[in-house]
């Protein structure tokens, strides 16, 4: 059998935090490869890993998130003027270039590629492949590789794995694909797992202006209830004890998808918390799907609220009116839901902010007793939203895509550091039961697209 490394590379960003982060769609391919290679998984993200160093398994709050082992670097030159620090988030390059020495060969290296302004990292990786195992074969695939593949193959990798079709994979390693169902995700790579992550669909049927995930997935495709029960239960025997949904329109078809989900969940005696860092579509949250969801195991909710503003609904998709972010909120608070842990993402820095109004819809969010967390607009290509910030930056360089550069570059330091403020006095000024607390700082930002992406 091929030997194949499978690598999750560090982030070269400006900010970064673990909010369940995953290499979920590496390690499905890898769950299909199963008994048809010997598999071995390299992620620097896994804080768990002793390999990080004195920092693993530490500054991890109660549902599993926590912040990442990091060292500032030197600005790229594409983003010299941006008056933040910029860091390598994860496991200390030294550990990986360490591991390499010490493995032995491998046939191919299988790596994960997520936001496309991090792609530093995965060159990173490609470089110290072939500095130290010059014979191994590289293989890059994930959401950068599908939405900037000719700069991907800049990079010096054998193959780009471009969107959903593995064949193209199958082939580079020599293996066919099997004629049976699909696998389980390979857990079993991590010998301490803390977190998992969970899809009971690929897609969104919704086609918002600012979003990529039409782009990486085309259609909305629900997979089997029995494999979803399957797979969470896998997840558990792991040791996993808080769970990620990483859908992206986890309460669409809920009839058919979420409600059967969680009454087999129920049924089976399985016993999880559950965590929706992706946004959740208010609009659906009815009484039903509040209580359901509630007693079935969810304990943190974030919601996708992104303006209050009516026009700005309407231009960019009309996903979720502000009356239904009410609704939403007042669903979730009867059906006994900590609204200490109910947060409304909405995006700072996007090109149509006159019409948003982010401080009016802070302020609103904030009103029905949320926490707000403001979600950096990326600008990425073939949205259309992102295409017409091209006459902002070039958007051929993938670290203009960044999520702290273009809000800086709309909106002025002075602006954005005003909107975060506000954030903050929101956030400090909700009321919070004793001993209960967010592990993501008020006023905390993070990357819309990280949803999408």
């Amino acid at each position: 059998m091929p030997r194949i490394l499978l690598v999750n590379p560090p982030i070269h960003d400006f900010t970064a935090h673990d909010f369940w982060l995953k290499p979920f769609g590496l390690l499905r391919v890898a769950g299909e490869l199963r008994g048809l290679a010997d598999m071995v998984l390299f992620d620097a993200l896994d804080r768990m890993d002793p390999r990080h160093g004195p920092v693993a398994g530490r500054n991890i709050d109660e549902f599993g998130r926590g912040r990442f082992h990091s060292q500032v670097l030197s600005r790229p030159a594409a983003l010299a003027g941006v008056p933040r620090h910029y860091h390598r988030f994860g496991a200390p390059r030294e550990a990986f270039q360490s591991f390499l020495q010490s493995s032995g060969s491998f046939d191919f290296a299988l790596v994960a590629t997520g936001m496309t302004y991090w792609y530093p990292g995965v060159a990173e990786v490609v470089a110290d492949l072939r500095r130290i195992s010059p014979g191994t074969r590289i293989a890059l695939g994930g959401v950068y590789a599908t939405l900037c593949p000719s700069h991907a193959r800049g990079l010096g990798a054998d193959l780009v794995v471009q969107g959903l079709d593995l064949s193209v994979l199958w082939s580079f390693l020599g293996l066919q694909a099997r004629d049976r169902r699909p696998q389980k995700p390979l857990w079993e790579a991590y010998s301490r797992l803390r977190t998992g992550i969970l899809k009971l669909a690929d897609g969104c049927p919704f086609r918002c202006t600012y979003c990529s995930v039409p782009q990486v997935y085309p259609d909305f495709v629900g997979q089997p209830l029995e494999r979803s029960v399957a797979e969470l239960a896998f997840l558990l025997d792991r040791g996993a004890q808080d769970v990620a949904f990483y859908d992206d329109a986890l309460l669409y078809r809920m009839d058919r998808i979420l409600l059967p989900f969680l009454r087999a969940v129920a049924e089976g005696g399985l016993r999880v918390r559950f965590h929706t860092p992706n946004a959740l579509n208010a609009r659906f949250i009815t009484p039903e799907v509040a209580h359901a969801m509630v007693h079935g195991g969810f304990r943190t909710f974030y919601l996708g609220f992104e303006s209050s503003g009516v026009d700005w609904q309407r231009k960019t998709g009309g996903k979720v009116y502000s009356q239904e972010l009410e609704r939403a909120v007042r669903n979730l608070d009867a059906a006994g839901a900590n609204l200490e842990n109910v947060t409304a993402y909405l995006i700072l820095g996007h090109p149509e902010g006159d019409l948003q109004g982010v401080e009016a819809s802070m302020r609103f969010a904030s009103s029905l007793g949320l926490r707000v967390l403001l979600s950096e607009f990326s600008p990425i290509p073939g949205t259309p939203d992102g295409e017409r910030c091209r006459k902002w930056v070039d958007l051929d360089e993938p670290l203009n895509h960044s999520k702290t550069a273009f809000p800086l570059a709309l909106l002025g330091k002075t602006e954005v550091d005003r909107l975060k403020t506000i954030a903050r006095t929101l956030n400090e000024g909700l009321r919070r039961a004793p001993g209960q607390g967010s592990s993501v700082a008020p006023g905390t930002t993070m990357s819309y697209t990280a949803r999408g992406q």
